[in-house]
Protein backbone atom coordinates (compact mmCIF):
# COMPACT_ATOMS: atom_id res chain seq x y z
CA UNK A 1 0.00 0.00 0.00
CA UNK A 2 1.30 3.43 -0.98
CA UNK A 3 2.06 5.62 1.94
CA UNK A 4 -0.08 8.76 2.43
CA UNK A 5 3.03 10.96 2.30
CA UNK A 6 3.92 9.62 -1.17
CA UNK A 7 0.38 10.25 -2.45
CA UNK A 8 0.47 13.80 -1.10
CA UNK A 9 3.86 14.49 -2.72
CA UNK A 10 2.67 13.11 -6.07
CA UNK A 11 -0.49 15.24 -5.90
CA UNK A 12 1.54 18.33 -4.95
CA UNK A 13 3.98 17.87 -7.86
CA UNK A 14 1.17 17.31 -10.37
CA UNK A 15 -0.79 20.31 -9.07
CA UNK A 16 2.32 22.50 -9.31
CA UNK A 17 3.06 21.44 -12.88
CA UNK A 18 -0.55 21.94 -13.95
CA UNK A 19 -0.63 25.42 -12.38
CA UNK A 20 2.34 26.45 -14.53
CA UNK A 21 0.68 25.20 -17.70
CA UNK A 22 -2.85 26.48 -16.97
CA UNK A 23 -2.86 29.78 -15.07
CA UNK A 24 -5.87 30.38 -12.88
CA UNK A 25 -9.04 31.04 -14.83
CA UNK A 26 -10.12 33.34 -12.03
CA UNK A 27 -7.11 35.59 -12.53
CA UNK A 28 -7.84 38.87 -14.25
CA UNK A 29 -6.14 39.14 -17.66
CA UNK A 30 -4.03 42.28 -17.33
CA UNK A 31 -3.15 42.20 -21.04
CA UNK A 32 -6.71 43.28 -21.83
CA UNK A 33 -6.59 46.28 -19.49
CA UNK A 34 -5.87 49.64 -21.16
CA UNK A 35 -2.50 51.09 -20.20
CA UNK A 36 -3.91 54.63 -20.33
CA UNK A 37 -7.39 56.08 -20.56
CA UNK A 38 -8.70 57.47 -23.83
CA UNK A 39 -9.07 61.20 -24.04
CA UNK A 40 -7.00 63.62 -21.98
CA UNK A 41 -4.60 61.04 -20.51
CA UNK A 42 -3.79 59.68 -23.99
CA UNK A 43 -3.55 63.18 -25.48
CA UNK A 44 -0.94 64.26 -22.91
CA UNK A 45 1.47 61.46 -23.90
CA UNK A 46 3.02 63.58 -26.65
CA UNK A 47 3.88 66.45 -24.29
CA UNK A 48 7.57 67.18 -24.69
CA UNK A 49 9.69 68.78 -22.00
CA UNK A 50 13.27 69.97 -22.52
CA UNK A 51 14.53 66.86 -20.69
CA UNK A 52 12.46 64.48 -22.80
CA UNK A 53 13.52 66.27 -25.97
CA UNK A 54 17.18 65.92 -24.94
CA UNK A 55 16.63 62.21 -24.24
CA UNK A 56 15.03 61.66 -27.67
CA UNK A 57 17.77 63.58 -29.49
CA UNK A 58 20.47 61.59 -27.65
CA UNK A 59 18.65 58.34 -28.47
CA UNK A 60 18.45 59.23 -32.17
CA UNK A 61 22.13 60.20 -32.29
CA UNK A 62 23.03 56.76 -30.93
CA UNK A 63 21.02 54.91 -33.58
CA UNK A 64 22.53 53.99 -36.88
CA UNK A 65 21.43 56.13 -39.83
CA UNK A 66 20.59 52.89 -41.64
CA UNK A 67 18.11 51.90 -38.89
CA UNK A 68 16.52 55.36 -38.80
CA UNK A 69 16.10 55.26 -42.60
CA UNK A 70 14.56 51.78 -42.32
CA UNK A 71 12.01 52.91 -39.72
CA UNK A 72 11.17 56.01 -41.79
CA UNK A 73 10.67 53.81 -44.85
CA UNK A 74 8.40 51.54 -42.82
CA UNK A 75 6.41 54.56 -41.66
CA UNK A 76 6.07 55.75 -45.25
CA UNK A 77 4.81 52.31 -46.32
CA UNK A 78 1.80 52.89 -44.11
CA UNK A 79 0.74 55.62 -46.50
CA UNK A 80 2.36 58.96 -47.28
CA UNK A 81 -0.92 60.83 -46.89
CA UNK A 82 -2.14 59.07 -43.75
CA UNK A 83 0.80 57.26 -42.22
CA UNK A 84 1.11 59.49 -39.17
CA UNK A 85 -2.63 59.25 -38.46
CA UNK A 86 -2.53 55.48 -38.76
CA UNK A 87 0.52 55.27 -36.47
CA UNK A 88 -1.33 57.39 -33.92
CA UNK A 89 -4.38 55.13 -34.21
CA UNK A 90 -2.27 51.99 -33.75
CA UNK A 91 -0.60 53.56 -30.74
CA UNK A 92 -4.02 54.42 -29.33
CA UNK A 93 -5.23 50.83 -29.79
CA UNK A 94 -2.14 49.45 -28.05
CA UNK A 95 -2.49 51.84 -25.12
CA UNK A 96 -6.27 52.24 -24.77
CA UNK A 97 -7.74 49.21 -26.62
CA UNK A 98 -9.62 51.50 -29.06
CA UNK A 99 -9.57 49.48 -32.33
CA UNK A 100 -8.05 51.02 -35.43
CA UNK A 101 -10.10 51.32 -38.60
CA UNK A 102 -10.13 48.73 -41.36
CA UNK A 103 -8.36 51.27 -43.59
CA UNK A 104 -5.55 51.62 -41.06
CA UNK A 105 -5.36 47.83 -40.71
CA UNK A 106 -4.90 47.62 -44.46
CA UNK A 107 -1.97 50.05 -44.26
CA UNK A 108 -0.42 48.11 -41.37
CA UNK A 109 -0.68 44.80 -43.24
CA UNK A 110 0.56 46.39 -46.47
CA UNK A 111 3.67 47.64 -44.63
CA UNK A 112 4.37 44.09 -43.42
CA UNK A 113 4.83 42.60 -39.99
CA UNK A 114 8.55 43.37 -39.68
CA UNK A 115 8.04 47.04 -40.59
CA UNK A 116 5.06 47.31 -38.26
CA UNK A 117 6.95 45.74 -35.34
CA UNK A 118 10.07 47.90 -35.84
CA UNK A 119 7.99 51.07 -36.10
CA UNK A 120 6.20 50.26 -32.84
CA UNK A 121 9.47 49.28 -31.15
CA UNK A 122 10.96 52.61 -32.23
CA UNK A 123 7.94 54.59 -30.99
CA UNK A 124 8.17 52.97 -27.56
CA UNK A 125 11.82 54.00 -27.27
CA UNK A 126 10.77 57.65 -27.17
CA UNK A 127 10.95 59.21 -23.73
CA UNK A 128 7.21 59.84 -23.51
CA UNK A 129 6.35 56.17 -24.11
CA UNK A 130 9.36 54.19 -22.86
CA UNK A 131 7.63 53.48 -19.52
CA UNK A 132 5.17 51.26 -21.42
CA UNK A 133 7.77 49.40 -23.52
CA UNK A 134 7.85 46.30 -21.34
CA UNK A 135 4.05 46.04 -21.34
CA UNK A 136 3.18 46.38 -25.02
CA UNK A 137 4.64 43.29 -26.69
CA UNK A 138 1.47 41.23 -26.30
CA UNK A 139 -0.75 44.12 -27.41
CA UNK A 140 1.48 44.89 -30.40
CA UNK A 141 1.08 41.30 -31.60
CA UNK A 142 -2.64 41.40 -30.84
CA UNK A 143 -3.12 44.46 -33.09
CA UNK A 144 -1.10 42.81 -35.87
CA UNK A 145 -3.07 39.57 -35.61
CA UNK A 146 -6.43 41.36 -35.55
CA UNK A 147 -5.53 43.54 -38.52
CA UNK A 148 -4.11 40.71 -40.61
CA UNK A 149 -7.17 38.55 -39.96
CA UNK A 150 -9.53 41.46 -40.72
CA UNK A 151 -7.73 42.38 -43.95
CA UNK A 152 -7.27 38.81 -45.19
CA UNK A 153 -10.76 37.59 -44.25
CA UNK A 154 -12.85 36.97 -47.38
CA UNK A 155 -16.06 37.87 -45.55
CA UNK A 156 -14.73 41.31 -44.62
CA UNK A 157 -13.27 42.20 -48.01
CA UNK A 158 -15.24 44.20 -50.53
CA UNK A 159 -16.06 42.01 -53.52
CA UNK A 160 -16.90 43.59 -56.83
CA UNK A 161 -20.05 42.29 -58.53
CA UNK A 162 -19.45 39.84 -61.39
Amino acid sequence: MIEMKTIFMAFFIIATLVSYVYPSLGQKDVDDEPLVNSGHEFDTLDTISPASEDYNIHMLKNMSPKYITYVKTCHDKMGPSGGAKCNDDVLEEILTNKPVSRECCQKVVKAGKECYMETIKFIFRLYQLKRFASQVSFKTNKVWNRCSIEVESPSSSQKSPS
